[in-house]
């Protein structure tokens, strides 16, 4: 038997939060075009659902749990997204091209003319800037998850568990793993830039040190 779903009561109780499920979705794949495609096929599906919705979570906590496990598994289908600067830390040959091989797929940035700019959603916690989106890239798409619905979002645990299937405790400890993880990432990127850094500082000294002469206390 077919159930009649009431649209207008649909949009009324899904439609406010599309703006954030889409950056949700992009911080999680780091991809605009990913993330509208997913947010479409969580409306769809929510849809296709809503007639056996009974509002034991709320409408958004529904929305989140259909979107969070589309990006999961769109996300175990692929490999880590690179920054579109390069692919990683520096080669030996100064003079080795970017790679161009067209299957690469690469970290998009957020759009700033979305429809609706989705960004302003999460602007007042410090936004999703595409640093942000890279640096996830080193998190499981788990500990991904987690890290946006408790840091981007500010759910508490209890409902980022509830998302995510798993037990408040659960969601607490892979925050803390996605922290130390994001750290250490962190720190080996620093560790590449020191190099040049310490490189160009000899120069620099030259240039502004000022020249000795035969009588100087130093000779």
């Amino acid at each position: 038997m077919t159930v009649e779903v009431d649209e207008g009561e649909f949009v009324r109780l899904t439609g406010p939060h599309r703006r954030e499920l889409l950056v949700f979705c992009y911080s999680m794949l780091g991809s605009a075009e990913d993330a509208e495609d997913l947010v479409q096929e969580t409306y769809l599906r929510a849809w296709r659902s809503f007639g056996g919705f009974e509002g034991r979570s709320s409408p958004r906590t529904w929305l989140y749990r259909i979107a969070t496990n589309r990006c999961l598994t769109a996300l175990e289908r692929r490999e880590r997204r690179p920054m579109p600067s390069g692919l990683g830390g520096p080669a030996e040959d100064p003079e080795t091209p970017l790679t161009t091989d067209p299957r690469v797929v690469w970290l998009q940035p957020l759009p700033e003319g979305m429809p609706g700019d989705p960004a302003a959603v999460v602007e007042r916690r410090a936004g999703v800037r595409l640093a942000l989106v890279a640096a996830m890239q080193h998190l499981s798409a788990r500990q991904r998850a987690v890290l946006i619905l408790r840091e981007v979002l500010a759910w508490r645990a209890a409902e980022a568990a509830e998302v995510l299937g798993m037990t408040p405790t659960a969601v607490n400890s892979a925050l803390q793993h996605a922290r130390a993880r994001l750290g250490r990432a962190a720190a080996m990127e620093e560790e590449l830039t020191e190099p040049a850094e310490a490189a160009a500082a000899p120069c620099s000294d030259a240039t502004s040190r000022p020249s000795r002469t035969p009588t100087s206390p130093g000779w």
